[in-house]
């Protein structure tokens, strides 16, 4: 089948800041596919898009968790599309609090790294196919300042004192674990059509965080939109935020 329209999948795009990527590529033309574990979930997200005139866009049921989800989702997505130009690895949870490093669960600290980090490898690796079809493939891991190590030793660097108030070693390593996955893969393909980027949102309300955040998802998807939609000069193996690269 042949593809007019450039084409996004979206993990846990049917909330917050993935909901709002895949509203935005949607206003900017993409093919939009929305990925969410749970069905009804994603379809109400979906006709929450039709009804602002979004016709672009289609669910994807897939947990990110489950190997055989990816699959089935990998194929679903082949027999809609002959490749996929953006993947935004967006699926994310934080976890149980606190998370004090000499006291956290190791079912807590596996649970988080299961959708933070190994989730978005196995989504990657099985979707690689359908992206190396693409005449500028584009991954986008959405990661967080709090994975960046630099800032969690820095008193001075923005959202220290949360992080120590919150004890987030799951989540906080997770991310970090992410953006080496993200500087090992560009460099892997640095070669070729890829741009691959992890991506610090701005502080976000959203579920994930119960609501605390300073800004709806729609203001703070700008990165995360600049770095789905590089063109052939764009940067590859960085870690951004809305205010330019994050210290690792």
């Amino acid at each position: 089948m042949m593809t007019t329209k450039k084409t996004a999948f979206i993990t846990g795009a049917n909330k917050g800041v993935g909901l709002a990527t895949a509203k935005q590529l949607a206003q900017l033309d993409y093919q939009v596919y929305l990925g969410s574990r749970d069905k009804s979930n994603g379809q109400k997200a979906v006709e929450e898009l039709r009804e602002l005139g979004l016709t672009n866009v289609d669910l994807i049921q897939i947990d990110v968790t489950d190997e055989e989800s990816i699959i089935k989702a990998k194929l679903e997505l082949e027999s809609k599309m002959d490749r996929l130009d953006v993947l935004v690895n967006n699926a994310g949870i934080g976890g149980t609090y606190p998370q004090n490093a000499s006291e956290i669960s190791i079912d807590n600290l596996r649970t988080v790294f299961e959708t933070n980090f190994f989730g978005v490898i196995q989504v990657t690796q099985h979707f690689l196919e359908l992206l190396k079809k693409s005449g500028e493939p584009r991954i986008v891991n959405v990661t967080s300042g709090l994975g960046s190590l630099t800032n969690h030793s820095d008193p001075n660097a923005p959202y220290y004192d949360s992080f120590k108030y919150l004890k987030m070693m799951a989540y906080c390593s997770s991310k970090t674990s992410l953006n080496a996955f993200t500087v090992m893969l560009a460099d892997e393909f640095k070669d070729t059509a890829f741009k691959i980027n992890s991506v610090s949102p701005g502080f976000a309300s959203t579920s994930l965080n119960n609501f605390t955040g300073t800004h709806s998802p729609d203001e703070v998807i700008n990165a995360i939109i600049k770095y789905a939609t590089l063109d052939q000069t764009g940067p590859t193996g960085k870690f951004v935020g809305e205010e330019g690269e994050v210290a690792w």
